[in-house]
């Protein structure tokens, strides 16, 4: 069963994992960006949590700080799940004003309406906050020095996020994809149909993550704030980094897409080739390192993602179910 959090002050929030939280059941949940990939994924993992309102840019234009707070006002939400974000990353170059005001603002009016309600608040953010200059493993104290006008945005919402404070959980992950929406196995997916050989970045290194997969991590997380597992906010709020496990290139993630895919009878194998990064030039500079150490939330909370190959797996069975 789940647990509904009552609507507290901040500095009340250390008795509201005892008692009160078992008070009510049934959370209501606002989704933000329901209709993208990630928001489409939290639907399903939170259905049957509690009572979900989604909203996405037909509803509610995030750019404007005073349609955001509206939104928060009439919902009256105990979670808000924000996986809205403006993630046309090379056209953040020549689009700035709205790719602040949705990558940074935005999130900066619902952390502040959260905290204003004692409710949970959760944000995703990116590895594009880092240069990708790092040999290991990006933690989540290292300095950040963002390449892109996308990935400055997201750092300016996390960090606005952070200063709102509250009931919070920042989620910075990599290289997102799922069955839904925009992204790039279902981009291989199409361009192995049209295409006799591609040429694919392989000096860039990340870890795969799946959109399945995050928004059942966060389901478990929120039910365990909900059930009082991980103590009070001054315990767990923060941020956190959050990848499928291992990590790839570009080019070993294709392979791996049409190895898959070609099994299954859902693409013909095209010619792959390797390139640098130089080699195709983008409006937006990409960090070469996007690994992501996910020790603090394996540590904190003792949930760990599956590595990225079987998350692959786990998608590709999603696009053979009957729709």
């Amino acid at each position: 069963m789940s647990h509904k959090m009552k609507r507290l002050p901040p500095e009340t929030d250390r008795m509201s994992n005892q008692q009160e939280e078992h008070q009510h059941p049934h959370p209501r949940i606002l989704i933000v960006g329901n209709a993208g990939q990630l928001g489409r994924e939290l639907e399903r993992s939170f259905a049957g949590f509690g009572t979900i309102a989604g909203v996405d840019r037909e509803q509610v234009n995030l750019a404007d700080p005073d349609q955001a707070r509206a939104l928060v006002a009439r919902f009256e939400p105990q979670i808000i799940l924000n996986a809205a974000a403006y993630t046309a990353v090379d056209r953040a170059e020549s689009e700035p004003e709205i790719n602040y005001a949705i990558n940074a603002e935005a999130p900066r009016v619902l952390a502040e309406e959260a905290r204003n309600r004692g409710a949970l608040f959760v944000h995703y953010s990116t590895d594009y906050v880092f240069d990708g200059e790092k040999p290991g493993a990006w933690v989540e104290s290292d300095a950040t020095g963002p390449l892109n006008a996308y990935g400055a945005a997201k750092l300016a919402g996390e960090q606005a996020v952070e200063k709102a404070g509250g009931r919070y959980l920042v989620f910075r992950t990599s290289w997102v994809y799922g069955p839904h929406g925009n992204n790039f196995l279902l981009t291989m997916l199409r361009l192995g149909r049209e295409r006799e050989e591609l040429s694919i970045v392989d000096d860039q290194v990340g870890a795969p993550t799946t959109s399945i997969a995050l928004a059942d991590a966060a389901k478990a997380l929120v039910g365990g704030i909900l059930d009082g597992r991980f103590g009070n906010a001054a315990e767990w709020a923060g941020l956190y980094h959050m990848t499928c496990g291992g990590s790839t290139s570009w080019f070993g993630f294709a392979q791996a897409i049409f190895r898959r895919a070609v099994e299954l009878g859902m693409s013909k194998e095209p010619e792959l080739t390797p390139i640098g990064t130089k080699d195709y030039p983008m409006p937006a500079a990409r960090p070469r390192n996007s690994v992501l150490s996910n020790e603090k939330l394996r540590t904190r909370f003792g949930i760990q993602l599956d590595p990225w190959e079987k998350a692959l797996e786990d998608v590709f069975q999603r696009l053979r179910e009957p729709a």
